[in-house]
């Protein structure tokens, strides 16, 4: 794994070092007006639906949906900008003769204070904050007995500071943090007895009775990179880019944990639009397990990339 993430490293650094102007969407510095709060809000619905009606070459009839909510908070002057938003995203779908099944579940809020020293300045003396969560159980379908994550089970806390670049920040941002926290909750006795995401597990004795219950909290201090933009690719065409890159000093340091999306938003009027999404995520303290001749049993299996493709044509309301 080291390898790949020496190799994630240097492609993600020669992309950054290769952007093209076009990424700069601003070239002229803009008009001052004061200090400003702005403020932003959208809700968001994407359907999806298969409908079948004496079909010869058979199928599931299924309908999934996404709920979407965006709100962020800004302010901005000659030489600060504080970025605050919050989002949620729960998605479900239900397919004939199968239970109603969870697709998309994130709660996550995110602080980011920059400070330069002078108005024409692109560098900012910056500190962030990013938490996220889930808010409802998640299961290993179709056994909705056990479940593998809950609220809070696993909850994520990044708090850092280091130095940010953006030319225009809030379309383009680079950012570097040599000190940054980062705490794993894993806040269900059986989850953190378990030593799910990463945290200590119980110990047991030879009964399997529990002597001391696993930790809840996991803390690591490392070293954060992240890279953002958003642009136009053509009229009514947006892609959003957002990728974080993050190793830990004291635990097997070079092992990268990352996680790396792409949006595309389609624009066809003020209301409906499409949305094309990639989410790709790994992290060394998720293990996963596969099953052994014992029914029942597991063998761990180690980390393994995560991937997440979304496709959906919906509406969208900004207020």
């Amino acid at each position: 794994m080291k390898t790949l993430s020496l190799l994630i490293f240097c492609l993600f650094f020669q992309f950054v070092s290769a952007q093209p102007d076009s990424l700069f969407i601003k070239e002229k510095l803009p008009k001052y007006l004061g200090p400003q709060w702005t403020q932003k809000n959208r809700v968001s619905i994407d359907l999806n639906e298969v409908a079948f009606v004496n079909w010869n070459s058979g199928g599931t009839n299924s309908i999934s949906g996404l709920l979407g909510l965006r709100s962020s908070y800004n302010y901005k002057d000659k030489y600060f900008v504080w970025k605050n938003n919050a989002l949620i995203d729960y998605g479900i779908n239900k397919q004939e003769k199968r239970e109603t099944r969870k697709t998309d579940d994130l709660f996550e809020v995110n602080s980011n204070l920059g400070f330069k020293p002078d108005s024409i300045s692109n560098w900012f003396y910056s500190a962030r904050l990013n938490f996220r969560t889930q808010l409802s159980n998640g299961y290993n379908y179709p056994n909705k007995e056990e479940p593998i994550s809950r609220l809070m089970a696993p909850g994520y806390l990044f708090f850092g500071g280091g130095m940010e670049y953006g030319k225009d920040i809030d379309e383009l941002s680079f950012y570097f943090s040599p000190i940054t926290l980062k705490a794993t909750f894993v806040l269900d006795e059986d989850l953190a007895n378990a030593g799910a995401f990463g945290v200590v597990p119980a110990i047991l004795d030879d009964e399997g009775n529990v002597i001391v219950e696993g930790e809840r909290i996991r803390k690591e201090l490392g070293v954060l990179v992240t890279n953002s933009y958003e642009m136009e690719i053509v009229e009514n065409i947006n892609l959003k880019h957002q990728v974080s890159l993050y190793s830990d000093y004291i635990n097997n340091f070079g092992n990268i944990d990352f996680d790396w999306r792409v949006d595309f938003d389609f624009k066809v009027n003020s209301f409906v639009r499409a949305t094309l999404g990639s989410h790709l995520r790994y992290d060394d303290d998720v293990k996963t397990s596969v099953p052994t001749e014992v029914e029942g049993e597991f063998d761990e299996a180690g980390a393994k990339i995560q991937w997440k493709q979304f496709l959906g044509v919906g509406f969208a309301v900004d207020f």
